[in-house]
């Protein structure tokens, strides 16, 4: 066996079934088990605990070779696996310590406890969908595209639509980033371009802008000079 195992037989003996050497493992393989060798109470307690598991038809697996480095650990000792994250796939790990608290100076009362990976567990955690915040998001190009964008965010505020805007001079590329994390559904993009045409609905271009991809679209809508919409 490796050296590590070997100081491990005389300092923590349980700790040679967590060895990962290749050459080792079939003597590990070949050591008693500690499921065949339970005392009436604990081998009771354990089916119990496996019962309940199936009562609530919580998948599990019989292992061995589980082993915690504490050594307060008592009866039944578990760890929770992901296949989310490849060989690394250990989220949580812990078990039953009746004895520790006594230890401590406290009362004599069972306990279980575990501990967990926090950066593991965040990348368990499923994507949030962006909630839109608003619905149209314009960005202005140009000093008239801003007095134009000003005018066309009180319009479509008084007629019910959610609406946003840039008042800080961006870049184009800043602003979509902008209305992307506010989830806008279009964006109104106001360069000289855009506006030097007539201010006509059928004219003002909008970029519809969902699943980071955009296409150009006519606006269904557009600011009068009379403040109709």
């Amino acid at each position: 066996m490796c050296a590590d195992c070997q100081r491990r037989t005389e300092t923590n003996p349980l700790r040679v079934l967590d060895c990962k050497v290749p050459e080792d493992q079939p003597v590990i393989e070949s050591l008693p088990r500690i499921s065949d060798h339970l005392c009436d109470q604990c081998r009771a307690h354990f089916a119990e605990v496996r019962r309940e598991l199936e009562l609530l038809h919580i998948p599990y697996r019989l292992s061995h070779r589980l082993v915690r480095g504490l050594d307060y650990y008592v009866r039944t000792t578990f760890e929770v696996l992901s296949g989310e994250l490849g060989a690394q796939n250990s989220v949580l790990g812990g078990g039953r310590y009746d004895g520790l608290v006594k230890e401590l100076g406290g009362p004599d009362i069972p306990g279980i406890g575990f501990a967990l990976g926090m950066e593991r567990l965040v990348m368990l955690i499923p994507p949030v969908p962006v909630e839109a915040r608003c619905e149209v998001f314009l960005a202005p190009l140009a000093a008239e595209g801003r007095d134009f964008a000003l005018r066309l965010q009180r319009q479509l505020r008084q007629a019910g639509v959610s609406v946003m805007m840039d008042h800080e001079g961006r870049g184009l590329k800043s602003q979509m980033k902008r209305a992307d994390k506010l989830g806008a559904r279009f964006v109104a993009i106001l360069g000289e371009d855009e506006m030097a045409k007539p201010h006509q609905g059928d004219d003002r271009w909008l970029r519809r802008w969902a699943t980071s991809r955009a296409r150009t679209t006519p606006a269904p809508f557009a600011p009068s000079t009379s403040g109709r919409r």
